[in-house]
């Protein structure tokens, strides 16, 4: 047969291959079940290949509905960033970028990149979500986010990394606690107390990182709350609930009743980079890498 293939046979393979269940996608699709069938068959008939088994009690993909499955993914996302694209240029936008942060971002390099942005673009419309650095990588691998302010060791698979800022850590006590800077000797002081850190959430390499800082002091800490918020931390050891450790640029853009103790003498240093992915062909991403430089 000489069938032509059309989005909506992707579509209808897509929710297939999600729902597994002919009647359950037919539903979905406000279709017919003897209709998404036909539908299935041109497509198989198409690209000469079977993509599904189907038995009495069980639908479930072959080895080439698997490879479609993730290829069908990608373009049907790439169908749907160029509608909202549309749509923005249509309202007079240059482009439609989203992008992930994580709270220590805010206070320091993010604000100076998005005024140099509107600058330079004042019509790029740019959607802000604070969110983990795992929670940034998964998104950023589906281009669900065009780009993410991370604290990572290492580049990810497929996609760009581009340190911003190094920095080094800090010890965050209540303003009356007996040690602060001017009498400050070594972390080891602070071996009996309770530490209020980033959960590994955060970061699982962020998390790594600070706990070898515990390993060089020879001993490990009693890490009694664990937050994703630097805000929420800060008033944790405010409230003389413990003590933390957090990248010194959080010592910026709080107003909260506690001290930093700069830990600038240990090895270790955390970087703040902007990750993006390479595969991404937003019309924005070149624009903001430009501003960026």
């Amino acid at each position: 047969m000489n069938y032509q293939i059309e989005l909506r046979h992707l579509i209808y393979f897509q929710t297939l291959a999600e729902e597994l269940h002919f009647r359950k996608a037919a539903e979905r699709l406000f279709i017919s079940q003897p209709g998404l069938t036909r539908q299935i068959k041109q497509l198989e008939d198409i690209y000469q290949v079977k993509l599904f088994d189907r038995g009495k009690r069980f639908v479930r993909l072959t080895e080439a509905g698997q490879y479609m499955k993730a290829e069908v993914s990608a373009i049907l996302q790439q169908v749907r960033q160029m509608e909202e694209q549309l749509i923005k240029i249509g309202e007079g936008k240059q482009a439609s970028l989203r992008i992930g942060f994580i709270g220590s971002a805010v206070q320091g390099v993010l604000p100076d990149i998005l005024l140099k942005i509107k600058q330079l673009f004042p019509l790029m419309d740019i959607t802000l979500q604070e969110l983990s650095n795992e929670i940034q990588l998964d998104l950023l691998s589906k281009n669900e986010l065009e780009f993410g302010f991370i604290r990572i060791n290492s580049n990810p698979t497929n996609l760009q990394l581009k340190p911003l800022l190094t920095e080094h850590f800090s010890l965050v006590v209540p303003n009356n606690y007996p040690i602060q800077s001017d009498n400050f000797t070594s972390l080891e002081a602070f071996k009996n107390e309770s530490f209020i850190l980033f959960s590994k959430e955060y970061s699982s390499t962020y998390y790594d990182l600070v706990m070898s800082i515990f390993k060089d002091h020879s001993f490990a800490p009693n890490v009694a709350l664990r937050s994703v918020n630097a805000l929420s931390i800060f008033s944790l050891v405010a409230q003389g609930l413990g003590v933390a450790i957090v990248p010194t640029s959080l010592k910026k853009g709080y107003e909260i009743a506690v001290k930093f103790i700069e830990l600038d003498t240990i090895p270790q240093r955390t970087t703040l980079s902007l990750a993006w992915n390479e595969t991404n062909r937003n019309v924005g991403i070149p624009l903001f890498l430009e501003a960026l430089e």
